[in-house]
């Protein structure tokens, strides 16, 4: 098995719709599916332009945990993405950005590290992307940038193995992210 990096951006659950739509603003502008109708827990309803499970039918998160979205999306060139760009073929587009995707994006409604809170995890669905993520400044500053634009409290990458992630921006809102909890016994 493969690198499964990924950023994840935690939020609260009422800015999850407004993190969607800003998530849709970094998708490419041409597209080769059609949109994606999604009912939010809570009834509200957002249109996406990408596919869950890789078709395009209407999607109703009213009574699940979880919504999975695969996803392409734009990221400013630095030296790491144009080398990578190069490599299969993308050539910057508009605004000089490059076209990566699929990113998968599972958006947790109620997240591992605290229930309360929501999470958007976006993951590299091969090794490549996962080095690309790793080591790309523009698209760590692209999820930080976007974590900050949302209402996010926190942004990590996770090396995708159990251990925590990476903070890579925190918003300072109190008791967030959790402390680690400590194993019982050791005194």
């Amino acid at each position: 098995m493969g690198l499964t990096y990924g950023y994840d951006v935690y939020l609260r659950p009422r800015n999850v719709a407004g993190a969607l739509a800003a998530v849709a603003g970094l998708a490419p502008p041409s597209r080769d599916v059609p949109p994606l109708d999604v009912t939010l827990p809570g009834g509200e309803r957002i249109v996406l332009p990408f596919t869950s499970g890789f078709g395009s039918e209407p999607v109703d998160c009213s009574a699940r945990d979880t919504l999975d979205l695969d996803t392409s999306l734009m990221f400013p060139v630095d030296d790491v993405v144009r080398a990578y760009g190069e490599s299969y073929g993308l050539p910057p587009e508009e605004g000089g950005r490059v076209r990566i995707g699929y990113v998968y994006l599972t958006v947790r409604f109620r997240s591992f590290l605290d229930p309360g809170y929501a999470a958007l995890e976006f993951w590299a669905p091969t090794s490549g992307i996962s080095r690309l993520f790793e080591r790309s400044a523009s698209i760590r500053k692209t999820f930080t940038d976007l974590a900050a634009a949302v209402g996010g409290v926190c942004c990590q990458f996770d090396r995708g193995d159990g251990s925590p992630g990476e903070v890579c921006w925190v918003s300072g809102e109190a008791g967030f992210p959790p402390a680690p909890s400590s194993p019982t016994g050791s005194g």
